[in-house]
């Protein structure tokens, strides 16, 4: 991370200024505020170990003030921190690893979120797109160019990752020729929806006969008041107007709710660059329903532990910068094996040792 100050003037050490920024958000800090507490609480133990220099009169170690944080993270370079952070979660070994999925495959969501809270009267809201694995952890992330979407950012977002035999998901957005051709340039598969914005391909693979192709796949779920029936039938075919694809799928979810009774049936068609054989249909339906988890895990996580939306900070880089620690907190705390963020927040937060233990001070 390069140093974003000029040289005159500097009494505390950007990495320790970065640090303990990190440290904070891992034990719950939600808004810039709320790190620079952190920080002045923080015993002279602490200080050192995260890399502030004692006073050479008093030997004693003096907080930098919650300004100064602020005013250090609004001129931070969102790019080298989201990179680092992804480097970081890719390099830290876990203490208690998640149990390894069936499918040697890696997975990767594509999704983009919008932090409300951001917008002004004169300037649109600031937009990010990030790539997570289906496990929880931040890749990489970069922020949308206002006047833009989020598919020019695809490739770019993607490009400092290793995709090699990765299974990329994301939504109907994303289901673009570019990004088929890109994906297949870089060694990686596709697992992308079809909806109505592709209406050629999706009439084409919607006109499939779907009742004479068998079934690969069936499960029933019961949860958030309602039993839900998910069915999965694939067809392979020679060519269909999509880069490198090789299969098509029918999802067919039927929802029943608990309490009105309620049945709900609905149809997604999804295409993708695996051959017929490169994975069952457990596996393609595991992929398909772990896309949503970077809403879940990530997204969700942001804005109701972090408060994410009803955060107004705006401040130059601020926005991305948070986003960016708060990635690195969930990231952190899915690898040691933590569920629940909101407890894990709780439970580090009890000793100013605990997050940097978590980062490896310690």
């Amino acid at each position: 991370m390069p140093d974003p100050r000029a040289r005159r003037g500097i009494r505390h050490p950007w990495p320790a200024l970065l640090t303990a920024s990190a440290a904070a958000v891992l034990a719950g800090a939600a808004s810039v505020t709320a790190i620079g507490e952190w920080i002045a609480d923080a015993p002279q133990r602490v200080l050192a170990l995260l890399g502030f220099r004692p006073d050479p009169l008093t030997g004693l170690i003096r907080p930098p003030h919650a300004t100064t944080v602020r005013l250090v993270l609004a001129v931070a370079d969102g790019d080298a921190l989201d990179r680092a952070i992804g480097d970081f979660l890719q390099e830290r070994k876990a203490p208690a690893p998640a149990p390894a999925p069936s499918s040697e495959r890696k997975a990767i969501a594509v999704d983009g979120k919008t932090l409300r809270g951001t917008r002004t009267a004169n300037r649109a809201a600031t937009a990010l797109i990030a790539a997570m694995t289906h496990n929880g952890e931040v890749l990489a992330q970069r922020q949308i160019d206002g006047k833009s979407n989020e598919i020019p950012a695809f490739a770019p977002l993607l490009d400092g990752i290793d995709l090699t035999g990765a299974v990329i998901t994301a939504d109907a957005l994303h289901t673009q020729h570019d990004h088929a051709a890109y994906l297949h340039e870089r060694g990686a598969h596709y697992l992308a929806v079809v909806k109505r914005n592709h209406p050629g391909l999706h009439e084409r693979i919607r006109g499939l006969p779907w009742r004479d192709i068998r079934l690969d796949h069936v499960e029933r779920a019961r949860a958030h008041h309602r039993d839900e029936i998910r069915r999965l039938k694939t067809a392979a075919f020679a060519h269909i107007d999509h880069p490198h694809a090789r299969q098509a799928l029918q999802v067919v979810r039927r929802r029943r709710d608990l309490g009105t009774g309620k049945l709900t049936i609905e149809r997604i068609y999804l295409v993708t660059s695996l051959p017929p054989g490169a994975a069952d249909g457990s596996e393609l339906a595991a992929w398909i329903r772990g896309h949503w988890r970077i809403e879940n895990q990530l997204h969700h996580v942001r804005d109701r532990t972090f408060h994410e939306d009803a955060s107004h900070i705006r401040t130059r880089h601020l926005p991305r910068v948070m986003a960016g620690l708060r990635n690195l907190a969930i990231g952190v705390h899915r690898q040691d094996g933590h569920t629940n963020i909101a407890a894990a927040l709780r439970h580090t937060a009890r000793d100013h040792l605990r997050p940097l233990t978590a980062l490896g001070l310690t």
